[in-house]
């Protein structure tokens, strides 16, 4: 995932060296000498991060992360402090001023590149959030960012998880002034105690014993409601290759052990209140987005909005460089379906399908029913392998197992897949849809139930 990263130090020198690091791994660097000038380029231009030296003349580093964090054009914009402080006062000020994270100098470049990888997935779920609620309505997204302001970080439920029950009752006391912490010993049993109950955060500990508390993680992600759930790792520092694997997996933080109090519960707030600004995000698009622009009988978004965000997002993807992937699907001989069985079962597997597509791609594409049987998914930040691997996940998941929508026997349902990806900046919404649908329809010629991408 490539992404525009603003580098802000005085030191020519320390500019110089992250900017060849970032830039081997293909991003776009900018660099600022001061705070007023990287709040300026903020302003100006579109910044997916920004790497914030904290010792700088004027105005420290901690002053713009703070006016960063106060505006509403650069509120969703992560920050990443890099300082050659090593005091955790210096972190728990840095995490109160709005930052996201933090590195000590010297910067290892692991470290680096897990934390850079780890804030633009983050950046990217965020954008197209805000995206969604412009297309649906035009509405005020400034409005929905100062929401962050009113969001409390006090009050959490947390769930701890660690075998070592005398450091987890300790961590409990930490927190259980400000929020409501439950403990789990047995991490075996972490999916049936975060199905029955809803957390604002999970402290996962890196020693379980024969336990690997990534594989705790990544089944906290399977379960539905908890796949967004910050998780927060108490570590050692001998964790750290372990550590870099979690965050580039997607886990949110981590914090060394032993643990100092008023670090634990900056990093805490900080998740907690991210956690419920991203619920508030998806709460405004839901409650804002008139029914012009939503299919009624499958609930997801139509066509006239799919065209309108489509431009948006082929706009944004050109601009930026960025990748971007579409595929068309079309239910094979749906009309066979309907004429065999009636319109209401047809209707009972145009709903089962919309389901188990929406299930089977990720947060940030966009499923839309495009007409009849036939649907749209369109995915930001998306390669040719990526795309493959979401296509086939979905084509399998509707052909595997038979819907049961009312009939003698589960209907046999499979789907034809057709994929286009962006080629720059001569693409227009309608070429990509047109080689979409062109290799939905060699799809359809060599077979059926199967993904074909476009031979552009």
């Amino acid at each position: 995932m490539t992404a525009r990263v603003l580098i802000v130090d005085d030191i020519p020198t320390n500019v110089r060296l992250l900017e060849a690091r970032l830039t081997a791994e293909y991003y776009e660097v900018l660099s600022a000498g001061s705070g007023p000038e990287a709040l300026a380029i903020c302003q100006e231009q579109e910044i997916d991060i920004v790497l914030l030296d904290v010792m700088m003349p004027d105005m420290d580093g901690f002053e713009v992360c703070r006016r960063l964090k106060a505006s509403p054009k650069t509120h969703h914009i992560p920050v990443l402090m890099i300082t050659a402080l090593d005091q955790s006062s210096d972190r728990v000020q840095g995490l109160e001023a709005g930052a996201d994270d933090f590195l000590t100098k010297p910067v290892d470049d692991t470290q680096l590149m897990a934390r850079v990888k780890s804030l633009v997935r983050l950046k990217s779920l965020t954008d197209e959030l805000r995206a969604r609620a412009m297309t649906g309505q035009q509405i005020a997204i400034e409005d929905a960012l100062h929401a962050m302001d009113a969001i409390s970080a006090s009050g959490g439920s947390i769930l701890i998880v660690d075998s070592d029950a005398r450091h987890a009752e300790r961590v409990k006391s930490y927190l259980t002034p400000e929020h409501q912490v439950d403990i789990l010993l047995e991490p075996a049993d972490a999916v049936f105690q975060v199905s029955g109950a809803s957390y604002d955060l999970a402290l996962v500990s890196m020693s379980l014993g024969d336990f690997d508390p990534l594989r705790v993680c990544s089944q906290i992600r399977t379960v539905e409601h908890t796949r967004n759930l910050p998780i927060i790792l108490m570590a050692d520092p001998a964790d750290k290759p372990r550590v870099v694997r979690a965050l580039d997996l997607g886990i949110n933080d981590f914090i060394h052990r032993p643990l100092e109090r008023n670090e634990l519960m900056a990093r805490v707030r900080t998740q907690i209140r991210r956690h419920r600004y991203a619920l508030e995000l998806r709460q405004s698009v839901n409650n804002t987005m008139a029914m012009a622009v939503t299919d009624a009988l499958t609930g997801l978004y139509n066509r006239r909005y799919f065209e309108r965000h489509l431009h948006l997002m082929l706009g944004k993807a050109q601009e930026q460089g960025r990748d971007l992937a579409l595929m068309i699907l079309d239910i094979d001989h749906f009309k066979a379906v309907n004429d065999t069985y009636g319109h209401d079962i047809g209707d009972a597997v145009l709903r089962e399908f919309s389901a188990r597509l929406k299930r089977n791609i990720r947060g940030v594409d966009l499923a839309c029913r495009f007409g009849g049987e036939e649907f749209v998914v369109l995915m930001p930040d998306t390669d040719i392998g990526q795309a493959d691997i979401v296509a086939e996940r979905v084509r399998q998941s509707i052909a595997d197992k038979g819907f049961e929508v009312g009939t003698p026997r589960p209907l046999v349902v499979t789907v034809s897949v057709g994929v286009s990806l962006n080629e720059g900046q001569a693409d227009t919404p309608e070429s990509m849809v047109k080689r979409a649908d062109m290799a939905l329809y060699r799809a359809k010629r060599q077979g059926r139930n199967r993904v074909i991408f476009d031979a552009a």
